[in-house]
């Protein structure tokens, strides 16, 4: 479980997004799109789960990417080429239900930009038309542009301040590419369409409430909080359509339109205050 290349993204605005190529050959053979893994990178520390954003099996290499936001990933973040992580667990989750759709639109948000390109890649060989819609704060924030592009047909890009692309959100490109979809239609095979999104959780909910209304079928990959991973915790427990699912087991994709969003909400801030804890990093 060595590092074996190591690349800043973005680092600005408060934020830094790190891709790392990690030496796994058990999990790089296995690995499928929308699949995770449980990282921990010292021995006394905490469980996280992260996207395997690439694999190339015959090297034994996966690739993950990750923001410097909490005690862990800032530990990843200290790590270098040579270092070895002191766990992997995975493969975990089911993995994205890959099939021809006809036309399929990812919609990525933030580092959730990194976990729509593996599911990309599969959807276009597939046979799918992709069309992409990524969206952060600004231009430097944006990641994963040009390996994007190479996997669709049509990428489309929104940056809140308007440096890049279109200035707004991700939902107004959204609203655009069905509005098009209805406007030259020709055939009934034209209505088959798939919308999947990764990403914060206000804008997948967003996603899905423009996707609602016209019927369009959309997946989500949700980042509920884990600690276990294995379905043995209960911490990522989310209700979809009325029955209690567990992220990590049951998950990460799930119908959008069945999410209870709110509940989402509420549990993913249950340990906003102990997570504002100062930690001292040289303890461990």
């Amino acid at each position: 479980m060595k590092i074996l290349n190591k690349k800043t993204l973005s680092d600005i605005q408060g934020v830094k997004v790190t891709s790392m190529d990690i030496h796994a050959p058990l999990l790089a053979v296995k690995a499928e799109p929308g699949q995770f893994i449980a990282v921990m990178a010292v021995e006394h520390g905490e469980r996280i789960p992260l996207t395997i954003v690439d694999s190339i099996p015959g090297k034994g290499i996966i690739t993950i990417i990750f923001q410097e936001v909490g005690l862990t990933t800032k530990l990843l973040g200290r790590l270098s080429v040579g270092d070895c992580l002191y766990s992997l667990v995975g493969p975990l989750g089911h993995p994205t239900q890959i099939s021809n759709y006809g036309k399929v639109v990812l919609v990525g948000g933030g580092v959730g930009i990194a976990e729509i390109y593996p599911v990309a890649k599969a959807f276009k060989k597939a046979g799918n038309k992709v069309i992409i819609i990524i969206g952060a704060r600004s231009k430097e924030l944006l990641i994963l542009e040009k390996e994007l592009k190479a996997v669709s047909d049509e990428l489309h890009i929104a940056t809140d301040d308007g440096s890049y692309g279109k200035k707004g959100f991700v939902t107004e490109l959204l609203q655009a590419v069905i509005a098009r979809s209805k406007a030259t239609k020709q055939s009934p095979s034209d209505d088959k369409i798939l919308v999947y999104a990764v990403g914060p959780i206000p804008m997948m909910k967003s996603v899905s409430a423009v996707t609602k209304p016209a019927g369009i079928k959309t997946l989500v990959s949700l980042n509920a909080l884990m600690v276990d991973a294995t379905g043995m915790c209960g911490c990522c427990r989310v209700t979809v359509g009325n029955e209690t699912k567990f992220s990590c087991v049951d998950g990460p994709d799930f119908d959008a339109h069945l999410v209870d969003w709110d509940e989402l909400v509420k549990r993913s801030r249950i340990y906003i205050d102990k997570e504002k804890h100062i930690c001292n990093l040289n303890k461990l």
